[in-house]
């Protein structure tokens, strides 16, 4: 059996067609498991008009997605969890070619497809995926930082299933991190163990304001940095692994381009040159750093027209 973790904040126009993609899925053996964050808004109500006995409802004072979804995987009876958020959706296939991938490369602790975005006009644009180690259509990605560091994250939240035991070992997802926390816990996840991945796109990425450069971001990264902390530990007692040192760079690339688009300009200056440190050939620091002292007029303009 699978076992689906769902976190739930203030989700009541999503939560519905998200829950109805996991019901009409080709493998039906499996658990859903909501953890209700402390949501302010109808969503509980809509979750419970959805009548099922896999589904099951927890609620918790709202502490955040990495609390919500170890609460999920704590309650979890499945050797396999299969992670998706709640505005997020599946196509019929995908847990089917989850577990297919699971029974091909069963010495593998990750399990991982494709996924496409869908912006808020509706618009559906695919990933670009990269320095796959792999022709067929699915295979072992045993260069994960490689891929990481020149495409879209090739392992998504929403697209992703994972042993149990594995993700127990890391002690789940970290928590009292605002932005990256997910990223950390695939790094960790891929330091210990196999990757299998499907070129196939089985989910949709549903993006709200702020994931393009017309809008802000839709929230502000950790001033401490916890998640380049711990990629720097990660690295240094595993820095013979392909890829990490410059997957650190390419962190602190993306703090960069949060930082600019907030006007933080010495954020954005101090970010690049961490990142030029363990990268120096990562052109898009430079095009950061030459917004950062260009002045403010000029720097919004290409903002508003930069696309990532």
């Amino acid at each position: 059996m699978i076992s689906i973790v769902i976190p739930l904040y203030n989700k009541k126009d999503q939560v519905s067609n998200t829950i109805a993609t996991v019901l009409a899925q080709t493998y039906q053996d499996f658990e859903v498991i909501i953890v209700n964050d402390g949501s302010t808004d109808d969503s509980v109500a809509e979750v419970e008009k959805v009548q099922d006995s896999r589904i099951r409802l927890i609620h918790q004072q709202n502490a955040g997605v990495s609390v919500a979804r170890n609460r999920g995987l704590e309650a979890s009876k499945g050797d396999l969890i299969a992670f998706l958020d709640a505005d997020d959706e599946w196509t019929p296939g995908y847990l089917e070619t989850q577990y297919q991938l699971f029974r091909k490369y069963s010495d593998c602790s990750v399990f991982a497809c494709n996924y496409e975005f869908r912006d808020i006009s509706g618009k559906t644009s695919p990933t670009i995926i990269r320095e796959l180690p792999f022709t067929g259509e699915d295979g072992i990605l045993s260069n994960y930082f490689e891929v990481a560091c020149c495409s879209h994250p090739p392992l998504w939240t929403s697209a992703i299933m994972v042993k149990k035991n594995a993700i127990q070992a890391i002690g789940g997802f970290p928590v009292g991190i605002k932005s990256g926390e997910d990223l950390l816990t695939w790094a960790r996840l891929s330091i210990r163990g196999q990757i299998a991945f499907c070129k196939t796109p089985l989910a949709i990425y549903n993006l709200g304001e702020g994931y393009d450069y017309t809008h802000l971001p839709p929230r502000r990264q950790d001033r401490n940095d916890p998640v380049g902390k711990s990629l720097l530990q990660l690295y240094k007692s595993h820095s013979s692994v392909i890829g990490l040192r410059h997957y650190i760079s390419h962190w602190h690339r993306m703090r960069a381009s949060v930082a600019i688009r907030f006007g933080e300009r010495k954020e954005t200056i101090r970010e690049v040159l961490i990142g030029l440190y363990y990268n120096p050939f990562n052109a898009r620091l430079i095009i950061f750093f030459l917004l950062a002292i260009c002045p403010s007029k000029i720097r919004h303009i290409i903002i508003s027209k930069y696309q990532s």
